[in-house]
């Protein structure tokens, strides 16, 4: 990000500004596009004076000459067009900045997207383009992993505290420190609630198995503990909970939750268990829907609200990254791994020797599912932990296998809405740090209001 400073008496009738980066030769992601009506000028600052204007450019190419585009509209509707050059240095990183292009995104693909951010535990979220090409880094953030772009921004969670903080594409960062007995640091995902953004949240007596609604205004202001929930439940059938519920241990290891209007239904990723659906006003159970040859299965309490699944398909082993789809269909990424901590003895499940990415429809009143559709790629790449894969609004994915040949590398694949492979990008990898989670953000329309 570089600012560009204009000095015009004609700003002061200023309406909007909008502008646009000229890709390079032979691109095929769609141009970086930013506008700003007047009062989003305001609200940033970059209105220094009457005559003084300063405009944070993001999205530029590093170590390159770039063309910057920008258009002015004043209150009388004229338009005057500038072109500013902007010299940006080399970037140099090992692993981010010479990807291997496994296949190549040709011009007239048609993709729901064109930039995505690769969440890492190393440091800032990274925003990368479908060519392979950085084009945004954050600074002062030491773990983008529980993080999330919405409204124009990141929301990242501390992963050494409860500092929740919002960091803007211009690089300014504003942060608070929500508090709630017991709770200790954020981890995993960030997802969109009902009422605000769902937060995995370790407390002093549970690793992984809360999830926290919480937004920058109220803090947190909602919670569901999955192990009071779950053994209320099984006890209340008669059930042994304790055998389940093995706090502190890492029993239940939750790594995304999201919300389906639909139905009023929080859904919950249990890495070592199953997805599972419960009512977001009351916490009741609705379903369950995992491997039945894992340890979960031997309770009849949670056997009675498991769903089976009806014809071809696989069920969600070790998933990462549940949301909805347009459809209103369930997405998770299907890693196919196993469960790693069950107590000594109990059964850990099946594993797969690829990962798949499943979209499932429910039927709880008949406890049945249905995997409606999976991409597999062929059953050729297998990615044991982390991951993702999430569609856009036209159904395109962006898949991201975050752990490949034992995690030496991450491949971020693009499906167009026939999910047919559009491009496939490969990246040195560090224990499934480098992009363990990955996200479609829109760089190509980004708009301050």
């Amino acid at each position: 990000m570089q600012v560009i400073e204009f000095r015009s008496k004609s700003l002061r009738s200023l309406k909007s500004l909008t502008y646009g980066i000229q890709p390079k030769p032979g691109a095929s992601a769609a141009p970086v596009h930013v506008s700003y009506s007047r009062q989003g000028l305001q609200r940033r600052n970059a209105i220094k004076a009457s005559d003084r204007l300063q405009i944070p450019v993001i999205g530029l190419y590093a170590g390159y000459v770039n063309q910057v585009m920008l258009e002015f509209v004043f209150d009388d509707d004229s338009v005057e067009l500038l072109t500013a050059t902007v010299v940006t240095p080399t970037y140099k990183n090992p692993v981010l900045d010479s990807p291997t292009i496994i296949r190549k995104r040709q011009p007239e693909t048609d993709l729901g997207f064109n930039y995505m951010v690769m969440k890492s535990e190393q440091g800032s979220p990274v925003i990368i383009d479908t060519d392979g090409e950085v084009r945004w880094i954050g600074t002062g953030i030491p773990s983008g992993q529980a993080s999330t772009f919405q409204d124009q921004g990141f929301y990242v969670g501390s992963r050494t505290s409860t500092q929740f903080s919002r960091v803007e594409l211009d690089g300014s960062i504003t942060s608070f420190t929500p508090t709630r007995a017991g709770y200790a640091y954020f981890h995993h995902n960030i997802d969109q609630g009902r009422n605000g953004l769902l937060t995995e949240v370790a407390t002093t007596t549970s690793a992984a198995s809360v999830i926290a609604e919480l937004d920058m205004a109220s803090g947190f202001h909602r919670e569901w503990d999955l192990g009071a929930i779950l053994s209320a439940y099984m006890s209340s059938r008669g059930d042994d909970a304790g055998a389940f519920v093995r706090d502190p241990a890492d029993w239940f290891h939750v790594n995304a939750a999201t919300y389906r209007p639909s139905d009023n239904t929080l859904i919950v990723s249990s890495r070592e268990n199953f997805l599972i659906g419960i009512d977001y006003d009351t916490s009741e159970i609705k379903w369950i829907l995992g491997d039945p040859t894992k340890y979960w299965n031997q309770f009849p309490s949670l056997q009675d609200k498991a769903l089976v699944l009806q014809g071809p398909g696989d069920y969600p082993i070790g998933q990462h990254a549940v949301s909805i789809t347009r459809d209103d269909l369930i997405l998770v990424f299907n890693n196919g791994q196993n469960s790693s901590r069950q107590p000594v003895g109990a059964p850990a499940g099946m594993s797969r020797a690829y990962s798949t990415v499943s979209a499932y429809r429910i039927d709880p009143l008949n406890r049945t599912a249905t995997e409606v559709w999976g991409f597999d790629y062929g059953q050729s790449i297998l990615s044991g932990i982390c991951s993702s894969a999430y569609e856009t609004a036209d159904g395109s994915l962006l898949i991201d296998y975050a752990y490949v040949a034992q995690g030496d590398y991450v491949r971020l694949v693009g499906l167009d809405r026939t999910h047919q492979v559009v491009f496939d990008l490969q990246f040195p990898n560090k224990s499934a740090l480098t992009a363990w989670n990955a996200m479609p953000v829109p760089l190509d329309d980004i708009r301050f209001d």
